[in-house]
């Protein structure tokens, strides 16, 4: 029988590692082709990693909490299959003899006690990162000053062969120390009161990226916002006129996202300009219109799903990826990759009852658009024979730019245009 080496999939052009949180097959159980064998979790996602082949888990290399680079193998698997072998060229970015240090990892008790030498730090460390420590003689007071880019900012391997590469240059350097200006210390925040009745909450994963990535675009991006209110009578009145007829047709469910976000793309079309990212003093214009739709997850929090080329679909084609990805957003089955690349983001405040919001960008993108709820409120309708008083169904919409790189006349043009596009809307069509 052959030994398959289940490796951690590639997961998007900006993802590099991943954190193992749950297995779903112990050693000894048999697993089936494209069955997933464990659970992991990235900064954007979390994700299932299935087998290529049929057979037996013989091996699980990492445990719970590992940090796993892309492409490293994370379980053996015995099968019949026929499998292709390739060498694995993970370790050839640092010119530092990584095979000396594997083979002083595998040594036995004796490197296991080197790496003890580290348990003094409050700090976590892999096995790996204390062997190559010591290995390549850094001390416990130089390990703590590398600055590490896993999880919760752990040292990574990747970390650590940077460094040894680096290091020489580093220490051969003289710097003439030059005088601080005096800077006032940041003021401390204010002490919490916590009572015994109080409960204490631990944020969760998602929780803290969440988090650490809404302070970090508020830092970065000078937030504006505009508002308009639009008339969407004619797209109410129209859905539920065919919503039925297309659900059975199709087998969708015809929502009011996709044709706002369709709307959406044709207005990021006619203003190219918004569809841009910041990069220093530089300014990249994307040729792709991938929209980012704000989903909720089972726990309650967000995540950006993104639908590529959005501005090339037509109505039916966007109601299929919206409910897609809103599917798998909510059970947790989004792919590896799902939040890459997105360009422009809508997320629906409406949906908790909000009329309004002012939404933080998504980094990092310099714009997005948040849709409030649909109100059936009494308006002035104006026609040829003079204006009366009617019921109409209306909703605002809230738009967040980035004032470094969008003035105000395109931040308010933009939403006037969407605005069109959905008063303009054609309620004869039919499916």
């Amino acid at each position: 029988m052959a030994r398959y080496e289940l490796k951690l999939p590639k997961m998007g052009e900006s993802v590099a590692e991943a954190t193992v949180t749950n297995w779903l097959k112990n050693i000894g159980d048999e697993i089936e082709e494209d069955e997933a064998v464990l659970e992991i979790a990235t900064d954007k996602v979390d994700s299932e990693v299935p087998s290529e082949v049929e057979g037996v888990l013989k091996e699980i290399l990492f445990e719970i909490d590992d940090v796993v680079k892309v492409g490293q193998t994370v379980a053996i698997i015995e099968t019949n299959a026929e499998i292709e072998t390739e060498e694995d060229d993970s370790f050839e970015e640092a010119d530092v003899d990584v095979a000396g240090v594997e083979e002083t990892i595998a040594a036995g008790e004796a490197t296991a006690g080197k790496a003890d030498d580290f348990s003094d730090s409050s700090r976590f460390y892999s096995p790996l990162v204390k062997n190559i420590a010591k290995t390549e003689n850094i001390s416990l007071a130089e390990l703590e000053k590398i600055e590490g880019t896993g999880k919760d900012g752990r040292v990574t391997k990747h970390d650590i062969l940077s460094y040894v590469e680096n290091r020489g240059n580093v220490q051969t350097q003289t710097v003439a120390p030059q005088p601080k200006p005096a800077s006032k210390p940041a003021p401390a925040p204010a002490p919490i009161n916590i009572n015994a009745e109080d409960e204490i909450i631990e944020m969760s994963r998602m929780g803290k990226l969440i988090s650490k990535h809404m302070t970090a675009s508020v830092q970065t991006s000078a937030h504006v916002q505009s508002f308009i209110e639009v008339d969407v009578t004619k797209i109410w009145n129209w859905r539920n006129k065919i919503k039925a007829d297309f659900q059975k047709k199709y087998g969708q469910k015809i929502t009011f996202t996709p044709i706002f976000m369709e709307a959406v793309a044709k207005t990021i079309r006619d203003f190219p300009m918004i569809n841009i990212s910041v990069d220093g003093e530089r300014i990249i214009k994307h040729n792709q219109i991938n929209l980012g739709m704000a989903a909720a997850l089972a726990d309650g929090n967000l995540i950006v799903p993104v639908i590529r080329n959005a501005d090339q679909l037509n109505l039916l084609g966007m109601t299929k990826q919206v409910n897609q990805l809103a599917d798998q957003a909510r059970n947790g089955k989004l792919k590896p990759g799902a939040t890459d690349g997105g360009t422009y983001t809508v997320t629906n405040v409406g949906s908790f009852g909000s009329i309004m919001g002012t939404p933080i960008i998504n980094q990092p993108q310099v714009a997005i658009l948040a849709l409030g709820a649909i109100r059936k409120v009494p308006a002035v309708v104006e026609t040829p024979d003079g204006d009366f008083i009617g019921i109409r169904y209306k909703m605002f919409l809230s738009h967040s730019y980035d004032h470094r790189v969008v003035n105000g006349a395109l931040g308010g043009q933009f939403i006037k245009r969407v605005k069109e596009y959905l008063e303009d809307f054609d309620d004869t069509q039919s499916f």
